[in-house]
């Protein structure tokens, strides 16, 4: 697996990066932010927002070429021009004459999204669409100012930096400044907020990632908690057939008198004692956060067993990494009790989708488990009864050049591009439509990035306005979205005119 394919598995590097770069800190949102922290008396007397809110933030990693995503149909005025850019690596509408019966072609949505298609192993997601469940946001991608094919061509408006470069541009997708050095994802902001607020109750962090340390949950207050779709982690060393911690403790939760047990007894003992040395205290701390933790997401996989659900059976059709994913986090929100808190921020990530080559065998794969996960995900939250509680969005690199590499269909691929289709899934959002601006596929025209018209789309909906919609469905107030996203005002409102973003 390519490296920038899957950017959340904890590494010495990310580390690092996380606990160095903190101390950098984006000026404005850290000022911001601090002040925010000393008006908690303030905010207090404001009442939370009552129930139960859960947004799924999925990352696709690698830049998934979308173009082959949201497909336009014949009907649709582009299709000529995606049929002859495309090349190898076109999926024709089954009306179109040139179309032989056995290949694959474009699934038709409905409603809001009769002009398009979309992929032919993305029946799960063409599915959700019709039915109303789910919605494409279009041409997303990371910007610093509104830009035009002019202005980017000419450099008169400042440009994401290292715009093609995967592990730059899935930092800015997390982080939504890309104008200056990361400090901390919108997801932690957002979290950090909804804490100071009151919605963080439980002992468990607000943001917790089944796909590993991630920059999208970097926060100041609410650290990330990373479990693995089986749960949490447990120490390594204390455990037998009877499970974690059997060979140490009793079932009444004691310590055993054996060697085992004696030494998580020493070890527990450790992790308690007060230090006087900040960092010592400081780590011990840490330790015994994610013991606490460790019990309280176990508490809510037991609850979770007995919701009535059958996890298993209902993900019988998405056994995959990404489905085990998205299985645990429907555990968590069914046994969201243990957790205690109003408001959870889950993070979920599938790789590989770095399709230089073999794009198409690579893409039924990749979009099939995509599509397969989501509609088990939706159901299972339908049958707890909370699918109107959960709003799931995608994010990913960048899309991938509308033109092929190559002129071997069986090897071709495409290469790193910038705006791109996103998903949006889940019982609040108004489905069945594609938001924003879907771009135009003539080579050279407005949108296309530079002079090499290979297709690489100028973003018409920034990252800012895209995640702003879920900030406020979760509980940011309009007020202080501008504190979550500092470059929001340079782009239009995104809950009115035409940018077309009330997909909540």
């Amino acid at each position: 697996m390519k490296s920038q394919d899957n950017n959340s598995f904890f590494s010495r590097r990310s580390f690092l990066r996380q606990s160095a770069c903190a101390s950098l800190g984006i000026t404005g949102v850290v000022n911001t932010l601090a002040h925010l922290r000393l008006v908690n008396s303030a905010l207090a007397q404001t009442t939370p927002a009552g129930g139960y809110k859960a947004l799924v933030v999925l990352f696709l990693f690698g830049g998934n070429d979308s173009n082959n995503l949201l497909i336009p149909r014949r009907t649709h005025g582009s299709y000529e021009q995606y049929k002859t850019a495309r090349g190898v690596l076109k999926i024709l509408d089954s009306n179109d004459p040139a179309y032989v019966a056995g290949q694959p072609a474009s699934i038709p949505l409905t409603g809001g999204g009769a002009d398009y298609g979309t992929h032919p192993a993305a029946g799960g997601i063409a599915d959700l669409f019709n039915s109303g469940e789910l919605a494409f946001v279009a041409n997303v991608g990371t910007l610093v100012h509104p830009t035009t094919r002019a202005q980017y061509n000419a450099g008169t408006v400042p440009l994401p930096p290292q715009l093609f470069s995967h592990s730059d541009q899935q930092v800015q997708w997390q982080s939504s400044v890309p104008d200056q050095p990361f400090s901390r994802g919108w997801g932690g902001r957002v979290a950090d907020l909804l804490a100071s607020q009151g919605h963080a109750q439980g002992q468990v962090s607000l943001s917790v990632s089944l796909a590993g340390i991630n920059s999208l949950q970097v926060a100041d207050q609410e650290v990330q908690y990373a479990v693995t779709p089986e749960g949490a982690i447990p120490l390594a060393g204390y455990s037998n057939a009877s499970g974690p911690y059997g060979a140490a403790l009793n079932t009444d939760g004691t310590y055993k008198t054996s060697l085992t047990g004696k030494r998580l007894k020493a070890f527990d003992d450790i992790t308690n004692h007060t230090y006087q040395h900040l960092l010592d205290d400081d780590h011990a701390k840490v330790v015994k956060r994610a013991r606490a933790n460790e019990g309280l997401i176990g508490a809510a996989l037991t609850a979770a067993a007995t919701s009535g659900v059958d996890f298993d059976a209902q993900f019988a059709n998405a056994q995959s990494p990404l489905g085990d994913q998205l299985k645990s986090i429907a555990k968590l929100i069914a046994g969201r009790v243990s957790l205690g808190n109003s408001r959870q921020i889950f993070f979920a990530s599938i790789g590989g989708f770095d399709t230089h080559q073999d794009q198409l065998d690579a893409q039924n794969n990749l979009l099939g488990e995509l599509g397969n996960s989501l509609k088990a995900f939706n159901e299972t939250l339908k049958a707890l009864g909370v699918n109107d509680n959960v709003v799931t969005i995608t994010h990913s690199d960048f899309t991938r050049t509308l033109t092929p590499n190559g002129q071997d269909a069986a090897t071709a691929g495409s290469d790193h591009g910038w705006g791109g289709h996103q998903i949006v899934l889940g019982g609040p959002v108004n489905g069945g439509q594609i938001y924003g601006s879907f771009p135009s596929l003539a080579l050279g025209a407005g949108l296309d990035a530079g002079s090499s018209n290979r297709g690489r789309w100028i973003p018409t909906t920034s990252v800012d306005q895209y995640a702003a919609v879920s900030a406020n469905w979760l509980g940011v107030d309009a007020n202080y979205l501008a504190d979550i996203f500092p470059n929001l005002s340079r782009f239009e409102n995104p809950f009115g005119g035409s940018a077309n973003l009330g997909f909540l």
